[in-house]
C-alpha cells in the first residue's frame, strides 16, 4: 500500500482548524434574538387638584319657635269619618261646591279609610313673632304612604282667597324641624279664580301656589317655618310660620290641609281644575256624583279668622256664634244644618239650598 504524504495531511488539517475556528467565532460575535414580553397594562394617572371642593356650610338657625302661646287664636272641629268608614263614605262635611272636602278614601271604591288623613280638631295660636296651627288626625301612626303632608292656608287680606300655602312632610319627632317644610306664595293671584271658594264652571284653574317662598330653611330667612309632633299628642302636627314672611298680617284667616301625593299646592283651589262629576262625592246621598274619583286622599277644615270679627258670609267660615239681627242670611242658630229637613220657609246654614225638602246642594 502506498503510503500518504505528511505535508498534505498537515495542509488539510490546518484549513480545517481554521474552518472551525471561523464558526465559532460567528456564533459568539451573533447577538441572541430578543426574550419576547408580555403586555405592559397602561394605567390612566388622575390628577388630583391640590385644593378639595370646599364643604357644605350647615345651616345656623338662630330663631326657634318654643312653646304655643297659652290662649289659643281659633279653634275649628272637623268631621270624624272613622265611625261611617265601613260604609264607605264621609261622615258629613264633603261639600266640592264650597271647597270643604272629606276625603280620607281611595278613589272610586272607597274601600280603604286613612285615619291619618282624617283631621278632627284644629287649632291656632299666635304671638309677636309666630303664628301656629295644629292639627289632629285619627292616628297620624297609621301612615303607610308616601308623601304623607300636612298644610296650613292663610288669606292674609281677608278677600277669601288663600295667599300662602306651609306644606309640612309628617315630622319624626317633637323637635322643631324645618326638614321637610315648603312656604308657597301666590303671586299670580289666582287661587280661587274668578269666586272665592266657590266651583267657577268653565273657568281656567290657574297655578295655584306657584312661588315658593321658603324650601327645608334655603330662602331670606332660614328659620321662617317649622314643623314638630306634638309632645303631648303623637296624632297631632304643629306648624309654626314666622308672621314677617307673611307680611305681618293683623287680621287672617286660616285653614288646615292633611293629603297624600295629592295634596299638590299648584291645585289650589281643587274645585276649580274639576268639574262635580269628575271629583265625585264622598257621601252616597249625592248619586249622581258618588264615589269619590279625581279628588282624594284629602281632607280639610273650616276657616278660623283670627284678629278680626267675621260677619259670617266670609267664604269658607267656620260657623260660629253672632249677636241676633247683625247675622247675614244662612248663618247663626235658627238656620237647618246641611241634610236636615227645610221647607219653603225654613233657611238652611252656610247658603245651601232647601232641595226637594233637605238643605244640601243639588
Amino acid at each position: 500500500m502506498k503510503q500518504k504524504n505528511p505535508r498534505f495531511t498537515m495542509a488539510v488539517l490546518t484549513i480545517f482548524a481554521a474552518m472551525l475556528a471561523c464558526n465559532t467565532s460567528s456564533n459568539a460575535t451573533e447577538a441572541p434574538a430578543p426574550a419576547t414580553q408580555p403586555p405592559t397594562e397602561l394605567v390612566a394617572v388622575v390628577e388630583t387638584t391640590a385644593n378639595p371642593p370646599p364643604t357644605e356650610i350647615p345651616i345656623q338657625h338662630q330663631v326657634f319657635p318654643v312653646n304655643l302661646p297659652e290662649s289659643q287664636s281659633g279653634k275649628a272641629g272637623d268631621h270624624d269619618s272613622s265611625v261611617t268608614a265601613i260604609q264607605k263614605k264621609s261622615n258629613g262635611g264633603d261639600r266640592f261646591s264650597f271647597e270643604q272636602f272629606e276625603r280620607p278614601f281611595n278613589a272610586n271604591t272607597m274601600d280603604v279609610y286613612f285615619p291619618e288623613l282624617d283631621i278632627i280638631d284644629t287649632l291656632v295660636y299666635k304671638d309677636d313673632t309666630w303664628i301656629y296651627g295644629t292639627i289632629k288626625v285619627v292616628d297620624r301612626g297609621a301612615a303607610n304612604s308616601s308623601p304623607y303632608r300636612f298644610a296650613m292656608q292663610l288669606d292674609t287680606d281677608v278677600d277669601g282667597k288663600g295667599d300662602f300655602l306651609v306644606v309640612a312632610s309628617s315630622p319624626p319627632s317633637s323637635d322643631w324641624t324645618t326638614d321637610g317644610v315648603q312656604v308657597y306664595f301666590d303671586a299670580n293671584s289666582d287661587v280661587g279664580s274668578r269666586t272665592a271658594m266657590a266651583a267657577d264652571q268653565g273657568a281656567s284653574g290657574g297655578d295655584g301656589f306657584e312661588q315658593m317662598v321658603f324650601d327645608q330653611a334655603k330662602g331670606d330667612d332660614p328659620d321662617a317655618a317649622w314643623v314638630r309632633v306634638s309632645p303631648a299628642d303623637a296624632s297631632t302636627v304643629e306648624i309654626a310660620v314666622k308672621r314677617s314672611l307673611l307680611g305681618n298680617p293683623g287680621a287672617f284667616m286660616v285653614n288646615m290641609w292633611t293629603g297624600h301625593g295629592a295634596l299638590d299646592p299648584a291645585m289650589f283651589d281643587y274645585s276649580d281644575h274639576y268639574t262635580h262629576e269628575q271629583a265625585g262625592a264622598a257621601d252616597p246621598g249625592f248619586p249622581l256624583f258618588y264615589p269619590i274619583k279625581a279628588i282624594y286622599e284629602l281632607d280639610n277644615s273650616c276657616r278660623i279668622a283670627v284678629g278680626f270679627q267675621p260677619k259670617g258670609g266670609e267664604p269658607g267660615l267656620c260657623s260660629i256664634a253672632v249677636v241676633p239681627g247683625e247675622r247675614e242670611p244662612g248663618t247663626g242658630p235658627s238656620c237647618v244644618a246641611y241634610g236636615g229637613s227645610c221647607s219653603a220657609g225654613s233657611e238652611c246654614c252656610d247658603g245651601v239650598p232647601c232641595t226637594l225638602g233637605r238643605c244640601r246642594y243639588p
